[in-house]
């Protein structure tokens, strides 16, 4: 249970850092699920991801609630019960070995993400109320989330021979199900618990500006980069409950009015050229929204992972 409620909360921190794909001008950043999957088991990896997910649209305003269970199941299902049973255990096999977890882990993160980049063209087909094309956006949805794919494949592999140099049990736990003897990761904890606090309240800053793929491919599909909301009934609903839930959306302070008001009349008059962003984009708001969301999410992750824990022991 700690350890999911670390690793929920890395992941959390992880995905805070998009990263820049060369030549297209578009960004991408780690889905996380593959990790979860082979140090948590597919189960708790699931809920790990459903709680962060569900993190990130209440309080930070990241992803719709309308959207949420699509983003659950493209970041959650696909890789926690397809590609880890079916392609990363297939390829590492029962005895791991460095070479093994690296194969595995790019091959799967790389169809783990095609799986969900896929998911996520036809949920927008299937919705009906999309102006996106079926043929070209899934033209660019699939390239640009086999680029991101294969850095998620690096971080993963990176991340698991980490933890199985350290805890090589972990890994065994988590395929089997089953507990495999008295060991103590306190060391591993504390190791992920500082790369956690500085990705999130520092190593977010370094973050790239640029539209992610699905984004960049909307764009490039639709020539906007986000599409016009459905006006009305449950989309509103749930758009006015996250902007009364979420205290720092964009993982940044809330405007204050008079900060508003000077955006919407700079907006109007276009009186002075766009400034262009600062890199790396140093933000008491995005260091505190970081931690914070660390926080958040390792405890949700851990109360659910006790409460299940104790059901079990109760049967």
């Amino acid at each position: 249970v700690p350890l999911m409620g670390v690793l929920g909360a890395f992941i959390f921190a992880a995905q805070m850092i998009n990263f820049t794909i060369p030549v297209t001008g578009s960004s991408g950043h780690l889905g996380g699920g593959m990790i979860l999957s082979i140090l948590l088991g597919p189960n708790a990896a699931f809920l790990t991801m459903a709680s962060l997910l569900t993190v990130q649209a209440l309080f930070f305003a990241d992803g719709g609630l309308l959207a949420l269970g699509c983003n659950i199941f493209n970041l959650g299902f696909f890789p926690c019960f397809i590609a880890y049973p079916f392609i990363y255990k297939s390829l590492a096999g029962n005895r791991a070995t460095q070479c093994r977890i690296l194969l595995a882990s790019m091959v799967s993160s790389i169809f783990g993400l095609q799986m969900g980049a896929f998911g996520v063209v036809l949920e927008t087909l299937f919705s009906g109320i999309s102006e996106l094309p079926f043929g070209p956006f899934v033209l660019l949805m699939q390239p640009v989330h086999l680029a991101i794919g294969i850095v998620e494949g690096i971080v993963t592999a990176a991340v698991v021979t980490f933890v199985w140099k350290a805890r090589p049990e972990v890994l065994e736990m988590a395929a089997t199900s089953k507990p495999v003897g008295q060991f103590s990761l306190k060391n591993l904890l504390a190791g992920l618990l500082v790369l956690t606090v500085v990705a999130g309240g520092a190593l977010s800053w370094f973050a790239s500006s640029n539209p992610d793929g699905l984004e960049w491919s909307m764009f490039h599909t639709s020539g906007k980069e986000e599409l016009e909301n459905p006006s009305g009934g449950l989309h509103n609903l749930l758009g006015g409950i996250q902007e009364k839930t979420a205290f720092l959306p964009g993982y940044d302070f809330k405007p204050s009015e008079s900060q508003k008001a000077t955006k919407e009349g700079g907006e109007k008059t276009h009186a002075e050229p766009a400034k262009e962003e600062p890199w790396p984009a140093v933000s008491a708001g995005t260091s505190f929204s970081g931690l914070i969301g660390v926080v958040i999410t390792m405890v949700l992750v851990g109360v659910i992972g006790f409460g299940l824990r104790r059901l079990r022991q109760q049967r």
